[in-house]
């Protein structure tokens, strides 16, 4: 069972990933079709790994935070000087 500390260092590792895809994408440093691979890949690792039941659990949320992150990763898009 994880502590405290390691739930909030999660959330804030989780936290500071979501704002560098998105902030990447929008500068034009990664296209949406790259960052939504590497969020694929990311998703598909965790779909490999033979578990017992509460990890898989773990494993199917972990793929839910990445599969939300791809679909606002979708709705930032490159940012355009107007």
């Amino acid at each position: 069972m994880m502590t405290s500390e390691e739930e909030a260092a999660g959330m804030a590792a989780l936290s500071i990933c979501e704002s560098l895809v998105i902030a990447m994408v929008e500068k034009g440093l990664l296209t949406v079709e790259e960052a939504r691979g590497v969020l694929e890949d990311a998703a598909a690792a965790h779909l490999r790994q033979e578990m017992l039941e509460p990890a898989i659990r773990r494993q199917e949320m972990a793929v839910r935070f990445i599969e939300r992150l791809a679909l606002q990763v979708n709705a930032a898009g490159p940012y355009s000087r107007g």
